[in-house]
C-alpha cells in the first residue's frame, strides 16, 4: 500500500518524539571501569581441555530452557545445527562457529604433524570461544535501545529481546566479534552467552563449567579466578598440581602436571579487562584471537559518538514536526479556497 506524503511526514515527526520519550538509556555509555562487587566469571585453561565438547552440550541444553539465552516461547528442544554435514538432519549438533543457535564453541588449532598437545609447531591445542563479559562492555555502550545490560552486582552482560530494535550495533562494537544475529528467524534476536544468569537463583552456575570433566573450564568470583591463573603461571612446567574442577573453590581436583603456558592471562587488560579469562600453551594470536585489541575500556571512546545520537533524533523530531505542521497548514488553507 502506498503511503502519502502527509503520512510519511507524520511518521517521521511522531517517530522522533517516541524515541525522545522512550526512556532510551544513553547514560549506559558512561559505565564503571571497575569490577562489580560480586563479579563472577570463567577461567578456561586450554592445556586442560580434551575437546570433549561436553561444555557445548550442557550450554545449549540449559540455555534452551525458560530464562536461558537461547530460549523462545514454545521451544521443545535445543536448536541443533547440522554443520553442513551430509546426512545430518538434526540428529546431532555440529556447529562450526558461534551463531544464533550456539553460544559457546570448542575449536582446535593444528600445525604440521599435530603430534604434540599445547605446542605451536607440529602440535595442536583446543580453544574456547564465547562472550568474555567485558568489565566495561562496548555492546552495552552502543545499544541505543538499552537491550544490552550489565548486571551491577555479578557483572554478567545480558540481553533483553523485547527492547532490541535490530540495529546490530552490538556486533560492530564488540572487539571480540561475539554477538550473533538470528538471520534465519522471522522474529530475529541477538544471541550470546549470558553466563547462565538464569541459573543463579537456584544456586547453580555456568553450565559449561558444571559439565567440564577436567577442570578446563571453572566458574567463580573473578578475583579468585585471576589469582588462580596468576598462580598457575608461576608454576614450573611439569610440576604436579591439583587443578580444581567445576568451580575455583571446589574440593574436587584433577592431579596432573602443569603445562608450559605461552602467554599471560588473556582478558586481564584486553578492552579494559573481562570477567571470563583464559590460559593457553599456544599463543592466543595463533589461536585466532585478535592481538590489536585496545588495552583500555572502549565505552570511553564510543560515548563521544553515542552522546550525539540523542541530538540527531531531536533534530529529526524538530525538523519532521516543522515540515509536517507547515505542509498540513498549507493543505488546510488550500481546502478552504
Amino acid at each position: 500500500m502506498a503511503i502519502s506524503r502527509r503520512g510519511f511526514l507524520k511518521g517521521v515527526a511522531g517517530g522522533g518524539g517516541l524515541l525522545l520519550v522512550s526512556g532510551v538509556p544513553f547514560a549506559n555509555a558512561r559505565m564503571s571501569t571497575e569490577l562489580p562487587p560480586h563479579a563472577v566469571g570463567i577461567l578456561y585453561d586450554a592445556t586442560l581441555c580434551i575437546g570433549c565438547k561436553s561444555c557445548m552440550v550442557n550450554c545449549k541444553t540449559q540455555n534452551s530452557m525458560p530464562g536461558g539465552a537461547l530460549y523462545k516461547k514454545g521451544m521443545t528442544a535445543p536448536p541443533y545445527e547440522n554443520g553442513g554435514i551430509p546426512g545430518n538432519n538434526g540428529m546431532w549438533d555440529a556447529p562450526q562457529e558461534l551463531s544464533g543457535k550456539t553460544l559457546n564453541i570448542i575449536k582446535v588449532y593444528k600445525n604440521g604433524t599435530g603430534e604434540n598437545k599445547d605446542t605451536a609447531v607440529n602440535g595442536y591445542s583446543y580453544f574456547k570461544q564465547q562472550c568474555l563479559h567485558c568489565i566495561s562492555p562496548a555492546c552495552v555502550s552502543v545499544c541505543p535501545a538499552g537491550a544490552f545490560r550489565k548486571d551491577p552486582e555479578n557483572g554478567s552482560v545480558y540481553y533483553l529481546a523485547e527492547r532490541c530494535i535490530g540495529c546490530r550495533y552490538c556486533q560492530l562494537a564488540c572487539p571480540f566479534g561475539v554477538p550473533r544475529y538470528e538471520w534465519d528467524s522471522a522474529w530475529p534476536e541477538v544471541r550470546k552467552c549470558q553466563l547462565c544468569r538464569h541459573r543463579y537463583a537456584e544456586g547453580k552456575y555456568a553450565a559449561c563449567a558444571e559439565s567440564c570433566p577436567t577442570g578446563a573450564t571453572i566458574f567463580g568470583k573473578v578475583i579468585d579466578l585471576r589469582n588462580e591463573a596468576r598462580y598457575r603461571l608461576t608454576l614450573k612446567p611439569g610440576t604436579e598440581y591439583d587443578f580444581p574442577i567445576k568451580t575455583v573453590d571446589s574440593t574436587e581436583k584433577s592431579h596432573r602436571p602443569v603445562a608450559r603456558y605461552a602467554d599471560g592471562t588473556y582478558g586481564l587488560s584486553e578492552a579494559g579487562g573481562t570477567q571470563n579469562i583464559m590460559l593457553s600453551g599456544v599463543s592466543f594470536e595463533l589461536l585466532g584471537f585478535r592481538k590489536n585489541i585496545p588495552q583500555h575500556d572502549l565505552p570511553s571512546l564510543t560515548w563521544a559518538y553515542i552522546k550525539k545520537v540523542l541530538w540527531v533524533f531531536a533534530g529529526v523530531f524538530a525538523g519532521g514536526t516543522s515540515i509536517y505542521t507547515f505542509t498540513h497548514r498549507k493543505e488546510k488553507e488550500g481546502s478552504h479556497d
